[in-house]
């Protein structure tokens, strides 16, 4: 079974990001927001999707690897299996036409995400990268004008580090 599916950017950019992000480290633990079923249930319905574990289980996958690409660990070209055998099915409207996503349902939220990485890779090079935290395993995407930003949050891991330069530049300075 195929399901069509017209593609939203912004909300298939936050999927992403979120997909990206649902490994956050608690206390320097790494985590998996998808771990519980309910929260991973309710994750993926508020994304689009079905909530099946099939779906799942192909969502964590894509994450995996989408996370060793853009950190630069993994090739693009490990993103095959997850795009085989999706298709773009154009429908004809009194606009012209639409573009819709033709895929299994249950691939559906994976694809999307992958879609949604290559669209930024190819439109925003640069934007989607990793936090220069070391010690946060999140993303970001960066959508100031001068393409600075550096951390996943300016409250949480930007005031860490400027706080760690801060005392060492001090400790450096009293030695």
């Amino acid at each position: 079974m195929s399901v069509l599916a017209t593609t939203d950017e912004v909300a298939d950019d936050q999927l992403l990001l979120d997909l990206l992000n649902s490994t956050p480290r608690a206390d320097g633990v790494p985590t998996d927001a998808l771990d519980d079923r309910a929260a991973s249930r309710a994750w993926q319905m508020a994304h689009g999707g079905r909530g099946t574990p099939a779906e799942l289980a192909r969502v964590r996958a894509a994450r995996d690897v989408l996370q060793g690409v853009v950190r630069d660990l993994e090739s693009p070209s490990s993103l095959a299996p997850f795009t085989e055998k999706v298709h773009y099915r154009p429908v004809a409207t009194d606009d012209g036409l639409a573009w819709t996503l033709d895929v299994a349902a249950d691939e559906a939220l994976a694809v999307r995400a992958i879609l949604a990485w290559d669209r930024l890779r190819q439109t925003a090079p640069g934007r989607l990268r990793p936090c220069a935290n070391d010690e946060c395993s999140l993303f970001l995407l960066d959508r100031s004008k001068a393409n600075t930003a550096r951390w996943c949050s300016m409250a949480v891991c930007g005031n860490r580090m400027k706080a760690r330069r801060h005392y060492q530049r001090r400790r450096e300075l009293q030695d």
